[in-house]
């Protein structure tokens, strides 16, 4: 069943195209991601979505419901978690969901179990009586979450909620996503975290507003019309400098204290780079092909357009 779906989306300030010509679909369960960078267009689209500002152009559902004429009952569809976690840091943790729930015009024996559910959901623990700026971040930000889908609805709208907490508490609110998308709720997540896009079902990578590419992560990598090494060198930094604008090279990318080359498919490599560092004096170094990453697959379509 298609619970978001979306036409020639546009938004525009001024101008500025914030989001150009998107559009994309969604299934009931699907954990879909929207992967791009800062000002990509990635909080525009999911506020669009929300009801929150109309489109410039285009035509887009959310649960059924139009999201320019409908934004009533598109609010009653979904939960929505902002960048900034969207709580009262001066109310306590019990006063922050007892309000979320007068929002979503929960009855008091509905909004108990609810206040249950997220307490347990959350790790709140014996903190429901703290105010919510003394909790550290891991839970704030599942209580964040708690409070977005307090209502229990059927569509999540996650934007980079993971943004600013550590690893174990990305991967432990991954977990969470995992739970609700069992339980057949629609996930809609954006982030520029490369190893988060991995979890998704599906998603589309968004540039300077517009979508260059949407599928599995396994198929956009496939895709991808390179073969993908990985060069371990001492004084890699020099070394890329070099490399990078050899002709043969279609793409070179810096990835912790490795260099990921691309080149053209069946290009032998290893012999075309082999003359140009003993050229350069280098005789200790490691050529490995690797399978691609996303990461290949955004850096190389982010440098296709310029960016």
């Amino acid at each position: 069943m298609v619970t978001v779906e979306v036409n020639s989306l546009t938004k525009r300030f001024g101008d500025f195209t914030a989001v150009d010509q998107v559009s994309f679909s969604t299934r009931q369960g699907e954990i879909f991601g929207f992967l791009g960078p800062n000002g990509a267009g990635k909080s525009t689209t999911i506020k669009m979505l929300c009801g929150i500002i109309s489109p410039t152009e285009g035509t887009g559902t959310v649960g059924g419901h139009d999201i320019v004429k409908e934004q009533e009952g598109i609010r009653n569809t979904i939960g929505y978690m902002s960048q900034k976690f969207s709580l009262y840091n001066d109310l306590t943790v019990r006063e922050n969901l007892i309000f979320f729930g007068g929002l979503y015009g929960l009855e008091k024996t509905r909004l108990r179990e609810r206040i249950h559910f997220v307490h347990g959901m959350a790790g709140i623990g014996e903190r429901m009586n703290h105010k919510v700026a003394s909790l550290p971040g891991g839970i704030k930000q599942r209580l964040a979450l708690g409070c977005a889908i307090l209502h229990d609805p059927p569509i999540l709208f996650l934007d980079e909620p993971t943004s600013g907490v550590d690893p174990i508490m990305r991967r432990n609110f991954w977990d969470l996503i995992y739970d609700f998308s069992r339980q057949g709720k629609t996930i809609f997540v954006t982030t520029h975290y490369m190893d988060e896009a991995e979890h998704c079902d599906r998603m589309a990578l968004i540039i300077a507003g517009k979508i260059i590419a949407m599928d599995t992560p396994s198929q956009l990598k496939r895709d991808l019309d390179y073969d993908v090494y990985a060069l371990t060198v001492e004084n890699f930094i020099a070394v890329f400098d070099m490399i990078s604008k050899l002709q043969f090279i279609d793409e070179a990318a810096i990835f912790g204290s490795n260099i990921h080359i691309l080149c053209e498919r069946g290009f032998n490599l290893k012999s075309g780079l082999a003359g140009v560092l003993k050229g350069a004096g280098i005789k200790k170094y490691r050529l490995e092909k690797i399978e691609a990453t996303l990461e290949d697959v955004f850096v190389t379509s982010a440098r296709r357009l310029g960016v």
